[in-house]
């Protein structure tokens, strides 16, 4: 039996063992068509037609192969071959016409087994053309956005497996906290309900695209298909702000659009930090540890984000309810505040240290070494926390602190002074925060920490 006469309910079978699969193949697909528009990249926008965008397709073919990877799960072993057998039957024994009759089939896409075989012949034949591409070391704006446009309208024609088909997908994108469902029931005011009920859908549709980002690994494969999904959430998230303003323009409780508003803003100055920093020109670092590290990051500031954001919406309905009775892993702000507030006294701390040892033979270096120890848990762990405004100034003085050795610690003394008196006004800020009244900071802890390093 050929692929266009399969009968067989094959694809249903696979559709419920392999949920998590298409619900990943469902974001990869939307992440490589929002990959191709330099709006949403993380990158300088200068000259966009003298930029080399070799490394953007080559982080493009590694989601081929991860897309590719999928649907080799979702198709059994003998519908696997059998379609190789026929592309191999196709291409040396068929005539034109009988070639002719056989495409005209496959292409009316009537059964959802055929647009599968079609999705899977489409990214066989772009992983090969990618390839060959990526061989030239250069790849223009014009080509790659050709590129682009041909991946969109083949993910866009597909009968069953375009996920622009609908704007929510009932299969994929729910929400089944019966908290959240209860709250959006008890809404009397039919314009606030429509606006809040979708607002929680698209809150948990990005909480999904985010947790299919593989944060453990640093295969490049791996890694691409994280950065690809992050560049989805940033398009989303886009999408998601001009809501917010059209329903600030519908809802009448005052106190609500406040809320609204506040979401509003978070959002827009969290997705600087992780677009216009983190993840800037992300794809120039060579090393897989730096990748790996932004993108952790990044997926931790959106989290925190996305969660806080729903939490507060849950909170504004029912004052009651605790983070953790929504997400199991929920950690609160003032949890953040004060791992922030205890990692700067410790960097202070260091700072300080250096400052006194400086000139004396051997301590001074000893303790360079072990605060470079200790920055790198701090850039790693520490900067996702830190605000907008403060974290150019923290990137420029660790890049230098980096660089230093024992020999030129006299010549950055200035630089160390200056950064200090910044880390102290740094901390004071951080005292007045809300969530922080009344809750002094632990410094015993903070030494306790310290002196592990040293």
């Amino acid at each position: 039996m050929s692929l266009n006469e399969e009968t067989d309910d094959w694809f249903f079978a696979a559709k419920k063992e392999h949920k998590k699969i298409f619900s990943e193949l469902d974001v990869l697909l939307r992440s490589l068509d929002r990959f191709f528009h330099a709006e949403n990249l993380p990158i300088t926008r200068d000259d966009l037609t003298a930029r080399n965008f070799h490394d953007e397709l080559n982080a493009v073919r590694n989601v081929i192969l991860r897309v590719l990877a999928l649907l080799e799960i979702i198709i059994p072993e003998s519908k696997k071959n059998a379609y190789w057998f026929q592309r191999f039957t196709e291409s040396k024994f068929l005539s034109n016409h009988l070639r002719d009759v056989f495409k005209e089939k496959m292409y009316k896409q009537d059964t959802p087994e055929k647009a599968l075989y079609i999705l899977y012949d489409i990214f066989v034949n772009l992983k090969g053309i990618v390839t060959d591409l990526l061989k030239t070391g250069q790849m223009s704006y014009l080509g790659y956005a050709n590129i682009g446009k041909l991946l969109s309208k083949e993910i866009r024609g597909n009968a069953f497996f375009n996920p622009f088909k609908k704007d929510m997908n009932p299969d994929l994108d729910k929400i089944e906290n019966r908290e959240i469902s209860d709250i959006v029931r008890s809404i009397d005011d039919r314009e606030a309900k429509k606006y809040i009920s979708l607002l929680y859908l698209y809150l948990f549709r990005l909480l999904r695209y985010l947790d299919h980002m593989d944060g453990a690994s640093r295969q490049p494969v791996a890694l691409h298909s994280a950065l690809l999904i992050l560049v989805l959430v940033r398009a989303e998230i886009n999408m998601l702000i001009r809501y917010l303003k059209k329903a600030d323009d519908h809802i009448q409780d005052e106190e609500l659009k406040i809320l609204l508003k506040s979401i509003f803003y978070q959002f827009s100055m969290e997705t600087k930090r992780v677009y216009l920093q983190e993840l800037e020109e992300v794809l120039r670092k060579k090393a897989s540890y730096q990748i790996k590290g932004k993108i952790e990051n990044s997926q931790g500031i959106l989290k925190n984000l996305i969660e806080q954001s729903t939490i507060q919406l849950v909170q504004f309905f029912r004052p009651g309810i605790q983070g953790k009775e929504i997400f199991e892993s929920f950690t609160t702000r003032l949890f953040h505040s004060v791992k922030l507030r205890e990692d700067l006294f410790v960097l202070y701390s260091f700072l300080a240290l250096l400052e006194e040892k400086i000139n004396l033979p051997g301590e001074g270096s000893d303790i360079l070494k072990t605060m470079k120890i200790f920055m790198h848990y701090f850039e790693s762990t520490t900067f996702k926390l830190l605000r907008y405004d403060d974290y150019y100034a923290f990137v420029s003085f660790f890049s230098e602190v980096f660089s230093i050795n024992e020999h030129e610690l006299n010549k950055n003394l200035e630089k160390i002074h200056n950064f200090k008196i910044f880390l102290e006004m740094t901390l004071q800020q951080i005292t007045y925060r809300a969530e922080l009244k009344d809750m002094p900071l632990d410094t015993k802890k903070a030494e306790k920490i310290l002196k592990q390093y040293l």
